[in-house]
């Protein structure tokens, strides 16, 4: 799949060399607002289906199980990859994270557009098992800008701070390898080009 840098709005020449998919990835620092435009497409393009992870941490208060996550017990998610139940798993701070593979086969069968909000090394494993599907990197316009909307969150400390930027560094530093970058420079701009895309400029 051709890599574009989306920046121009609607359906343009940048669009002629990307093979079309029913399987979208996204991903992008912390801060970047990918949670924000994922929430605005499901609520623009309600065809699309969006992925549940599956995760063996404790949830926290309001979350529900099925429906933030699917909450499995340590014993339960191995089980599950020894027996390959998984898109692409990882395990972060002693608990695991993962993407079922069962529903995405059934939603893709039925011609639903299938998006994943996940970390980057996630977005790789998918590549593997599914190479026609569409990778987007939501990155911010700059470095200075994320770190300014993190502080600005309140909800971390300068230190917690700190470490996402360095992870922030490190995830933008791989944005080449995703097929399409859009730059949430401006929130409705960003969020008419990422409908745009999973609707496939129809």
């Amino acid at each position: 799949m051709a890599w574009a840098s989306v920046r121009l709005s609607l359906c343009w020449s940048v669009w002629v060399n990307i093979v079309p998919s029913k399987l979208y990835v996204i991903s992008g620092p912390s801060g970047a607002g990918k949670g924000t435009l994922v929430a605005r497409l499901m609520d623009l393009v309600p065809e699309a289906w969006l992925s549940i992870s599956a995760t063996t941490r404790q949830p926290r208060k309001g979350e529900i199980d099925g429906v933030h996550y699917l909450f499995l017990t340590t014993e339960q998610f191995e089980q599950d990859i020894e027996n390959d139940g998984f898109l692409e798993w990882a395990r972060y701070n002693n608990n695991y994270y993962g993407t079922p593979l069962a529903p995405i086969r059934q939603h893709l069968d039925k011609g639903q557009p299938v998006i994943l909000e996940i970390e980057v090394q996630g977005a790789f494993q998918v590549r593997e098992k599914f190479p026609e599907a569409c990778l987007i990197f939501i990155e911010p316009p700059s470095l200075e800008e994320l770190e300014r909307r993190l502080v600005n969150r309140g909800t971390e400390s300068p230190e917690v701070i700190r470490g996402r930027m360095e992870t922030a560094k490190r995830e933008m530093a791989l944005k080449m390898e995703y097929d399409i970058r859009l730059v949430n420079d401006n929130l409705e701009q960003a969020t008419e080009e990422l409908v745009s895309i999973v609707r496939g400029c129809k």
